[in-house]
């Protein structure tokens, strides 16, 4: 018998690019400018080129998309998808998650007829609301993102290099769509070893006590954890 030619489906990376804009937590989010979903949202992404492996195609599309060097803030891989309805290309995905301080409007690059950053949570609310099954990458995004912000120093990746407490409890507040209460949550970030460097600084005030200013530590693991709960 001879042997099986295996089926070839294509590769892609997809970026679910979160940051904290206007007191939300923001996805980055196009238009597609060709079939398939002409005209639907979506997740940017594109195709591996000859030559790349996942982690480059995604850096590339990252650049394409926002303008931004990969390795000037956070991006890791989220997940592998591969259902055989999810795309009538036949493709299987690599999504990867960025995250990143408030960034100006992006310039949509590929596909793309136009980029633009849009509120997580209606996206959420409305499975049909992305293309392909983007909605599942973007929640399953949004969950390792809220994750991480238990167990990890990654909050400071939405900051600008420097913030106050603040700043940061907002990021949180924004994430975990929640209300933290200030003085607990100033304590536990303020006594969490290597989480956040004082700076000899403070914020502008307008009116009240300024801030001191913090710019994050050199601690990837938060001990202890700063639990949703």
């Amino acid at each position: 018998m001879p042997p099986r030619t295996p089926p070839r489906r294509a590769i892609a990376v997809d970026l679910a690019i979160l940051t904290v804009r206007e007191r939300q937590l923001q996805v980055l989010v196009v238009e597609r400018g060709k079939e398939p979903f002409l005209g639907a949202l979506a997740l940017p992404g594109g195709f591996l080129e000859p030559g790349e492996n996942l982690d480059q195609a995604a850096h590339r599309e990252l650049a394409e998309e926002t303008g931004l060097d990969a390795n000037t803030l956070h991006i890791e891989q989220l997940a592998s998808y591969g259902d055989p309805d999810r795309d009538p290309r036949s493709v299987v995905s690599v999504c990867y998650v960025a995250l990143m301080p408030d960034l100006p409007l992006p310039t949509a690059g590929g596909d793309a007829r136009r980029a633009r950053w849009t509120a997580v949570q209606p996206l959420l609310d409305n499975p049909a609301a992305l293309a392909f099954d983007h909605h599942v990458l973007l929640t399953d995004a949004v969950e390792r993102a809220r994750g991480k912000l238990e167990y990890t120093t990654l909050a400071t990746a939405f900051c600008p290099p420097t913030f106050t407490v603040a700043d940061l409890r907002q990021v949180y507040e924004t994430v975990w769509n929640t209300r933290l209460d200030p003085a607990n949550f100033h304590r536990k970030v303020t006594r969490a070893e290597g989480f956040l460097l004082p700076t000899t600084k403070t914020a502008a005030s307008q009116g009240g006590r300024p801030g001191k200013l913090y710019h994050a530590g050199k601690a990837t693991q938060l001990y202890p954890p700063l639990l949703r709960d």
